[in-house]
């Protein structure tokens, strides 16, 4: 998907990157590198959550088979957990997960927005837009009763955040913001076809856990953080 705009709400979009990327460095006070890239406009495709095209040819691996008798999935509810990993890994198959004949664009859109923190401050609704398909590219999967499901493999810490609370335990103590990294895989299934395609996916998650609430997220990092 396309990571512009030229409506009035582009600017908006990247000056809540910018409070995403503050409210990280936050926590990683001694990453430049990473400091670099969370405040970066711009993403590799190959890391965003993108669905692949709704056409069959798009796709060269095998998936599930589709049909009718498939059940349809409901819109997805984040885990009451105090695990930044373990919420991490539920987040990211939300945003890799959907159904075009299940609900609306908008209905998911508003769905992974109660995923987000409360703390308006640090919350980056904008990042999670990103990763829903867009209105138009949504009716042309609806028409072809697209659906995508996610299998996570594992999650964790990057090397570059657990090094920065080694080197500062107490600077996650301002907002409690915990960067996870999620790798797996997304499946694509659509009518007509006894099989769809499959595409591995890795996304770095920003998720606040304070103590005493349970964990939610913050947004979805510009890039992929090893």
């Amino acid at each position: 998907m396309a990571q512009h705009s030229t409506h009035p709400g582009g600017a908006s979009r990247v000056r809540r990157r910018a409070l995403l990327g503050t409210a990280v460095l936050a926590v990683l006070v001694a990453l430049a590198g990473l400091a670099a890239y969370l405040t970066r406009e711009g993403r590799s495709p190959s890391d965003t959550a993108s669905p692949p095209p709704s056409s069959p040819t798009a796709s060269s691996s095998p998936a599930a088979p589709s049909g009718p008798h498939i059940r349809p999935r409901a819109l997805p509810v984040p885990p009451k957990t105090h695990d930044p990993i373990t919420y991490g890994k539920a987040a990211a198959a939300a945003l890799w997960s959907y159904d075009t004949r299940a609900y609306s664009q908008p209905e998911l859109r508003k769905a992974l927005h109660g995923w987000l923190t409360t703390e308006s401050k640090y919350a980056d609704p904008a990042s999670v837009d990103q990763a829903v398909p867009s209105a138009v590219l949504w009716k042309e999967m609806a028409a072809n009763k697209q659906v995508a499901t996610a299998k996570i493999n594992e999650g964790h810490f990057p090397h570059a955040f657990t090094q920065a609370l080694q080197d500062d335990p107490g600077a996650i103590t301002q907002a409690y913001v915990y960067a996870v990294t999620v790798s797996g895989k997304q499946s694509i299934r659509w009518k007509g076809s006894a099989a769809g395609g499959a595409e591995s996916r890795s996304t770095t998650l920003a998720v606040q856990c304070r103590p005493n609430h349970p964990c939610a997220l913050v947004g979805v990092m510009p890039s992929v953080a090893p």
